[in-house]
């Protein structure tokens, strides 16, 4: 679908039932193309890459450990920045 962008404010509700339906709007100016309002790829692209096999998603169980460096480490700065506030 092509639409002139001087008609765009009175066909906004076609365009955007177009794009739903998952056509492209092509806006115009003089004839020529200068943008478009297209479909809105609703899975996100961690989904896509998983589906597509380039990766795979951690699974929901997993917890993700504490370490206790970091646990010191955290601790250790935390001290350090109370003394520097003094």
């Amino acid at each position: 679908m092509e639409i002139p962008v001087s008609e765009l404010a009175g066909r906004l509700d076609a365009a955007l039932s177009a794009a739903r339906d998952g056509e492209d709007v092509i806006l115009t100016e003089d004839g020529l193309p200068v943008a478009k309002i297209g479909p809105v790829e609703s899975m996100s692209l961690l989904s896509r890459l998983a589906e597509e096999g380039v990766l795979a998603l951690p699974a929901d169980d997993r917890a993700v450990p504490r370490l206790p460096q970091a646990e010191a480490a955290k601790d250790a700065l935390s001290s350090l920045l109370g003394r520097l506030r003094r």
